[in-house]
């Protein structure tokens, strides 16, 4: 994978992006966006903290940084004339605060009109908690999402920040944000792109909506066929204690696996049989319990729908064509995707430093030196050299 450390060939390339510095969502669609060849410009505040060192922030990769302090009215004055030369702005704040800044969309469309303005909260600009904060497991409780996942008579177990913030907030928001830059080309006209992150976890919940509204769904968790209910799509322990995953769903696949481990063939019967299942999930947890769980990634065959699950340091290790990530400076990263034949993506270079590109960025947004000069000396704009100082 190669490393790029400007906006790259990617089909992305020319788009001009300035997101908000902020966390979660908002940074991860700026990620995608710029996988995808965008040149994106991460806005930073003066002395804003960065809880990780810069190799270590993944979801910064590939951007440049400008500090501009937005408190300042001069400031606000200078993000308009970026706004004025971009093509979209991302914002990931609780509802009110770019408007109590004189930057909301009104604003921002007057200076561009083409402008996307994408934008991302919690739980959305309206309804009784619009105003709260909170973080995916808040997100994911209210969607539904997290009431499903979690063991039989256990209680719902967090799946990290992957529901919410990342797959159903930052990755909908990229989506959204592609999708009104093509409208742009075709209309001449910008416009809002505003999603919720309790509203993407619900998205990723289409395919269970449909087969409760079938019968083939119950509400209680661990008993349904995808959420660890069925045995023959579930997780089993092996004998040096880590895990295969299971996924043997239909019946040539179930089959061969009953097969491959020896089992009694009435076995056979027991996957439509949801009242066999507690006995069937026995069987299966005892025949795996016999042997290391690379005995049987090794032994069973590939019908059997039998994988290890592997802890991320493996994962990461599995480097072969299609590896899902790339080492950078002994730093694990996503390979970018998806793969584009013709204009690919690329792997950008480390985070930036706050304020490591200000006076090259708002060079190219063509800002005058000599505007940059008194912007620096008033504090308005920062340096990462003046960071650093401060720092100090």
């Amino acid at each position: 994978m190669d490393v790029v450390e400007r906006p790259h060939g990617g089909p992305l390339r020319g788009v001009r992006v300035l997101e908000l510095a902020s966390t979660g969502a908002a940074p991860y669609c700026g990620m995608l966006l710029a996988d995808l060849g965008a040149d994106v410009v991460r806005v930073d505040r003066p002395g804003g903290r960065r809880e990780l060192a810069e190799a270590h922030r993944v979801v910064d990769r590939g951007k440049r940084s400008a500090v501009v302090d937005l408190r300042h009215e001069r400031g606000r004055g200078l993000l308009l004339d970026l706004v004025s030369e971009a093509d979209v702005l991302v914002e990931g704040f609780r509802p009110g605060v770019m408007e109590r800044l004189g930057l909301g969309p009104e604003p921002c469309l007057r200076r561009r009109p083409r402008l996307v303005y994408g934008r991302i909260t919690g739980f959305g600009r309206v309804g009784p908690y619009s105003a709260r904060p909170g973080h995916d497991l808040g997100f994911t409780a209210l969607s539904g999402a997290l009431g499903i996942v979690g063991p039989a008579g256990g209680p719902p177990v967090p799946a990290a920040n992957l529901l919410a913030d990342m797959g159903g907030g930052g990755m909908l928001l990229a989506m959204g944000v592609i999708a009104a830059l093509r409208e742009a080309e075709l209309s001449g006209a910008g416009q809002v792109v505003d999603t919720t992150m309790v509203t993407g976890a619900a998205s990723l919940l289409s395919v269970v909506l449909g087969l409760r509204a079938e019968g083939a769904w119950s509400d209680r968790r661990g008993a349904n066929l995808l959420d660890g209910g069925a045995p023959h799509y579930t997780t089993y322990a092996c004998s040096d204690g880590r895990h295969v995953a299971v996924a043997a769903l239909e019946q040539r696949f179930y089959d061969s696996l009953v097969e491959a481990l020896g089992l009694a063939d009435d076995v056979r019967h027991w996957r439509d049989d949801p009242g066999r299942w507690p006995e069937l999930r026995a069987v299966l947890a005892a025949a795996f319990a016999r042997h290391p769980r690379d005995h049987w990634v090794a032994e069973l065959p590939p019908d059997a729908c039998v994988v290890p699950v592997l802890d991320l340091d493996e994962a990461v290790r599995e480097n072969g064509a299609g590896a899902p990530y790339t080492l950078h400076e002994g730093i694990p990263q996503p390979t970018p995707a998806p793969h584009f034949s013709r204009t690919p993506t690329a792997l950008g270079g480390p985070a930036p430093a706050p304020g490591q590109h200000s006076a090259q960025v708002l060079a190219a947004y063509g800002i005058a030196p000599e505007r940059v000069r008194e912007l620096e000396a008033d504090g308005v704009v920062v340096s990462a050299r003046r960071e650093t100082e401060k720092a100090i």
